[in-house]
């Protein structure tokens, strides 16, 4: 489930402060959306927002920088692709946007949330599916080796780590509105079938470190089995903190079945007979 893609320092082009730009929008952005929300936001919310941007800002920094080694790769995208997503998603940053945007935003968030593409997309079986196999996609296929030569399908992989990480985070714990979302049990079994999935993967990359991921023509057998068992056991915690974060919000959510106010709102009556929550 976490993200061990290609690589950091080797293929970064432009400053090494560039990857930093958008984390700073993030956190400029959230926090000057907090300060206007006219009921006071959380901060509970704003410390879990700033964690995950600070852990994105070491993921993409320091660790970008580092020379070609798997196991600093393998660091790095435990960042990007678990431990980060979950604080962002802890973040509510959908609930805020709605609490301080013009209803026209409000409205169109509203339909967003309700598409049914964002849906399948967002159930927690598909986002485990783009998270853990995505993974299995780049460490058994060519793809890891070719991400070393090509800087843009570099990056590309980065973003789609990140965004796989935090559609899975949301599907199973995340604060915000998410109608139609499974029930408890359809999510402990998602959360169950990818930290398998990471485990037998990470394993199996252990025992073929030489020949896994392929296409490399210069490889460190010892090097890409520590990396493994960065990502089995790095795996784990991060997969325990979700578990918890899981629990937690469904805990502390005593109307489960009453669709979210703030999408009620702006929804035609035909979409409020529609909309369900977790």
């Amino acid at each position: 489930m976490s993200p061990a893609l290609a690589h950091g320092g080797h293929v970064a082009d432009g400053p090494g402060w560039l990857p930093l730009l958008p984390v700073v929008l993030l956190v400029g952005g959230y926090l000057l959306a907090a300060v206007r929300d006219p009921r006071g936001w959380d901060h509970r919310r704003t410390a879990a927002w700033l964690v995950g941007c600070a852990l994105l800002a070491v993921a993409v920094g320091p660790l970008g920088q580092l020379p070609d080694d798997p196991r600093g790769h393998m660091a790095q995208h435990l960042l990007l692709g678990m431990l980060a997503p979950l604080g962002l998603v802890l973040g509510a940053p959908v609930t805020l946007l709605l609490r301080v945007a013009p209803p026209p935003v409000r409205r169109a968030v509203g339909r967003l949330l309700r598409a049914r593409p964002l849906h399948l997309l967002a159930h927690p079986v598909t986002a485990a599916l783009l998270s853990t196999g995505g993974l299995a996609l780049v460490l058994l296929t060519p793809l890891y080796a070719a991400a070393e030569r090509q800087p843009a399908l570099h990056h590309a992989l980065h973003v789609h780590y990140l965004a796989a990480g935090y559609l899975f985070a949301w599907s199973l714990a995340g604060p915000d509105p998410a109608p139609r979302r499974p029930g408890l049990a359809v999510r402990v079994g998602a959360l169950m079938g990818a930290a398998a999935g990471h485990a037998v993967l990470a394993k199996y990359l252990y025992a073929q470190a030489g020949t896994l991921p392929p296409g490399l023509t210069d490889r460190d057998p010892a090097a890409f089995q520590s990396a493994a068992q960065l990502m089995y056991y790095g795996g784990d915690i991060a997969e325990l903190l979700l578990a918890v974060a899981l629990f937690a919000t469904w805990y502390h959510r005593p109307f489960r079945t009453r669709p979210p106010r703030l999408i009620k709102r702006f929804a035609s009556p035909k979409d409020r007979s529609l909309t369900q929550t977790s």
